[in-house]
């Protein structure tokens, strides 16, 4: 008798929010031509990683790669990638309109500090 399958861990990022960040991802730089190895990580399952090692705190060396999201490299570089491609900047306004579009945005809880908004010189 083979040992049980593992069932896939449950998905970390909602189709719904899939859907706000696929567009925001750059595409990916083709595959060296005669290249072997293994196939790349959906760019759903790399943020998924991403999501996992940011939510529990692990670090990137010991994501396990048995959850299908590939390994802690695997992740960590595309994250950069987006990151300097303002990906995570532009998927956070996003989020902001779509929430604010649904009216499940309440900015009477909001606030600003001086790290957040200059004060102009003289004015107090």
């Amino acid at each position: 008798m083979s040992p049980p399958v593992p069932s896939p861990p449950p998905r970390l990022i909602s189709d719904e929010l899939w859907a706000l960040v696929e567009p925001l991802i750059p595409p990916r730089r083709p595959a060296l031509h005669g290249r072997t190895g293994r196939p790349r990580t959906s760019d759903r399952d790399v943020l998924e990683g991403i999501a996992f090692v940011l939510s529990t705190g692990i670090g990137w060396a010991k994501l396990p790669t048995e959850l299908g999201y590939g390994s802690g490299w695997t992740c960590w570089r595309p994250m950069h990638e987006w990151a300097e491609a303002g990906v995570f900047d532009r998927l956070h306004q996003s989020v902001l309109d779509r929430l604010g579009e649904t009216g499940r945005l309440d900015w009477s809880r909001a606030s600003l500090d001086s790290v957040s908004v200059r004060a102009k010189r003289g004015v107090s």
